[in-house]
This record gives C-alpha cells, structure tokens and sequence, in this order.
C-alpha cells in the first residue's frame, strides 16, 4: 500500500495507551511519520485522531482542541491514579446520591483552576509526572487554568456510579474532575470509565476500531475507502481561500504576494483544481504562505 497523507480517527481500546496505537499502526500503514493529537489514558477508550505521514506537521496547528467525554464516576472510593486501575487509598459509606450529584454539578462548569495530577505526562524541570509518581515521589505543581464547557448529567447505571458527558478545554483532566466533584459532595471519588466522544474537529462517528483498520489495510481497502480524512479536515474552521497559478507559485517559493484582495486573517488554501495548499495568511494586504502539505510541482 501506498502510504497515506491524511488524518485516521481511531476508536482507542481500552488497556492500550495512545503510543501503543501508533506503534501498532506502523506496520500496517508502512511509515514511521505518524502523530497523534490529545493523548489518553490507558483506561480511556475513544476518539483518537492519528495523523500520518505529511499531516503530521497538522497536529500541532490545530486550531480546535476543545474535548466531549462520557465519564462514569464512582462514589466512595479514591485511588492514587484517580481511576478504577489504581490502588485504593480511601474507602468511605456514600450518603449522597443523584439529587446532590446534580446540585454540586454547576460549581464545576466555566473557567477553573486544576492541579494536574501525579499520574500524567506533565513535565515538571522536564520529567513527566507520571515517572517521579511511580517511585512513590509527589511533586509540587501548579494549578493550570481549564475551561468547562458543560456538564450534562446522564444517568445512574450502577449502584454509587453515575455517568456525566463533560464538554471541555484542551487540558482538563477529567480524572480530577472526578475527585473534585466527590470533595464537594463529601465523599471520595473514583473514575470508572472515561470515552472520548468528540476531539476537535472529529467525532466518534468517524472513528474505527484497531481490527477493522488492520483488516484493512491488509486487504489494500485503506486507502479507498475515505477512512482517512484529507488534511485540510483539522483546519475546518478557517475561511478558504482560492488562489490562481501565479499566487500558487509564490506560495510554492515562498514569496509573499502585495495588493491581495482579501480580509486579513489565516486561510486554508486551495489552487483552481480545489487541490488543498496549505495555510497562508492575509495582512494589511499581502498573502503570506504559512504551512505547505502539498507536493511542489
């Protein structure tokens, strides 16, 4: 198979983590230019967006990296990873229940303040948490400020476990959101489950899971059947811009192009054929090229 350009949302499994995913998709996609955006948890299933190839240089240019999970938080417990595959530090008798859950639900929406937690890959004098948390060591952090968008209450599903959809900021570790929504009830609390239904500009609706991708990129079906998302797909939400063959040249030399007709701001460019460019912005004027992710002819 040829390798691909483009952007490949994969349904994580639970039990792998996001390196574990790229690692056994560079086989079955025959290059080792790959990338993920929004890494996530071990546990956490869902919406991982693997870009291969020339996109890779697309991940961090995102413009959105706005998250939606589905969360399943479990009262009366508390780990020292935060979730349900960590050691239990804390077990208590739960006296509150869906009516309190609800009522706490509203302080935790807006603009806040979290501490990352032990278990993450925040690097502090530039070691991963994660690293000093697995030698028993707890670093001094600094809370960093994250937005909730919503939270959206969706059910009782077992006993002491309750399911929330949490609209959020790059950042946001739902993990501690978890425990601190349990502090304000009173009791300790755990999370039991973690899907990631929406990550910037991809849904779970778009997303496959490991096996059916494997299956095919093995039968050769990969590359025709539009699993993977042209590029141009991450940059959505920038305005398009089409050019004509002589502004295409500048942009292919990186010239910049005086006397443009166009608003200032950044765009996604397209040539007259509607073959996606790259990026390139308008200032007082003059188009200046940004990011190329297309071949010079």
């Amino acid at each position: 198979m040829q390798t691909p350009n483009g952007i490949l949302p994969v349904d994580k499994p639970a039990g792998w983590t996001s390196f574990d995913v790229l690692a056994k998709l560079r086989g079955a996609l025959g290059t080792r230019k790959l990338g993920h955006s929004g890494t996530l948890d071990p546990m956490a299933t869902g919406v991982l967006a693997v870009f291969i190839g020339k996109a890779t240089a697309a991940a961090d240019r995102q413009l959105n990296h706005d998250k939606t999970y589905e969360a399943t938080l479990r009262l009366g417990q508390r780990t020292d990873t935060g979730d349900v595959t960590g050691t239990v530090l804390e077990s208590a008798p739960v006296t509150v229940g869906e009516g309190e859950l609800q009522a706490v639900l509203p302080q935790f929406e807006g603009t806040l303040q979290q501490l990352p937690p032990m278990y993450s890959a925040v690097k502090i004098n530039g070691q991963p948490l994660y690293k000093a948390a697995r030698k028993g060591q707890t670093v001094e952090r600094v809370p960093r400020p994250i937005t909730v968008y919503n939270i959206e209450y969706l059910g009782n599903l077992a006993p002491n476990e309750y399911t929330l959809r949490v609209a959020c900021s790059k950042g946001t570790y739902i993990r501690v959101l978890a425990e601190d929504i349990g502090q304000a009830l009173g009791v300790p609390a755990t999370l039991a489950a973690l899907r990631r239904t929406q990550a910037g500009e991809f849904s779970l609706s778009q997303c496959h899971t490991l096996p059916e991708i494997l299956a095919a990129a093995e039968s050769g079906a990969l590359a025709e059947n539009g699993w993977i998302l042209p590029v141009d797909t991450v940059f959505a939400p920038l305005p398009a811009l089409t050019v004509n063959a002589g502004v295409k040249a500048h942009l292919f030399n990186g010239c910049p192009t005086s006397h443009y007709a166009a608003a200032d701001g950044r765009y996604r460019t397209y040539d007259q054929e509607g073959t996606f460019l790259g990026l390139a912005a308008v200032e007082s004027g003059v188009l200046r090229v940004e990011k190329l992710f297309c071949e010079r002819n």
